[in-house]
């Protein structure tokens, strides 16, 4: 597995390269951004300056956001198709496989509905990266609050969103599966190791406070090893699986980190060490 690092929990990073330069200070093998910001750094300094910084740090370019609205009007979808189509291109010039969108489990629109024209978008999202050899990962969202911000139910377990990746049909879709989801959905170790590796396009890891997991909110998690998962056991499964792709820190807070970035990725790094020797994954 690759350790992977993200802006959530590390405060005010200037740009790409200084992200990439806290990774590869701490441990971190990948990191994660935006395929306008790799739009951005390859115009500022070149294509083959930005590749040869990345190498010389010994670091990937572990996923980039969707950038299409697929949640909303269909103006909205097509208009952000063209941009799509620019970020599949540099993540591919970049070397970056995986391409990753939330799916919030509640929505005010009718449900039968927008899961029809969910479906439709995101089979068209996963053909266009498809051809640039991009794999698109959804992340089911657990936590309990957010089931009933909006008026109806919609998708928010593991084995739903499966289903719904089977019926999208197109082979390079997967699972973001991310801990502190699962946590909060009552995840199984044993549904882990059921998964083929095949299954997951990217992993997230983060922790939750000791609260009645109902109370579990999804903006108020703690760096790796803080809390009460049982990140152990998650990783433990992962490699046991022989998933070998990228487990990415993803820390969201309610209020801003009072420290500075360098200060918090190294209390990432540190979170990511203790964790993974915990596990025996080295």
């Amino acid at each position: 597995m690759i350790k992977g690092l993200s802006r959530a929990g590390l405060g005010n990073v200037e740009n790409i390269e200084q992200l990439i330069q806290l990774a590869a200070k701490n441990g971190f093998g990948a990191i994660d951004t935006s395929g306008k910001e790799l739009r951005d750094w390859a115009e500022s300094i070149g294509l083959a300056e930005a590749k040869s910084f990345l190498k010389d740090h010994q670091m990937i370019i572990g996923s980039i956001g969707l950038p299409v609205e697929w949640r909303g009007t269909d103006q909205q979808f097509q208009e952000g198709l063209p941009t799509l189509l620019k970020d599949a291109k540099i993540a591919a010039d970049f070397g970056c496989t995986s391409c990753c969108t939330y799916v919030l489990p509640a929505t005010d629109q009718k449900p039968a509905h927008y899961m029809v024209q969910a479906t439709k978008r995101l089979r068209l999202c996963a053909q266009i990266l498809k051809e640039f050899g991009v794999n698109l990962g959804l992340e089911f969202v657990g936590p309990h609050h957010l089931r009933s911000a909006w008026k109806h139910p919609f998708v928010w377990t593991m084995q739903e969103t499966l289903d719904w990746i089977e019926v999208i049909g197109e082979p390079n879709v997967g699972l973001l599966l991310d801990s502190y989801h699962w946590y909060t959905t009552s995840g199984t170790i044993e549904e882990l190791l059921a998964l083929d590796p095949a299954q997951i396009t990217y992993v997230h890891l983060n922790d939750a406070k000791d609260v009645p997991v109902e109370e579990a909110l999804d903006n108020d998690r703690l760096y790796p090893g803080e809390g009460v998962i049982d990140l152990t056991a998650f990783l433990q499964a992962l490699a046991e699986i022989h998933y070998q792709g990228v487990v990415a820190q993803e820390i969201l807070t309610i209020d801003p980190p009072g420290q500075n970035a360098e200060a918090l990725a190294a209390k990432s790094g540190e979170a990511f060490k203790k964790v993974f020797t915990k596990a025996k994954i080295f």
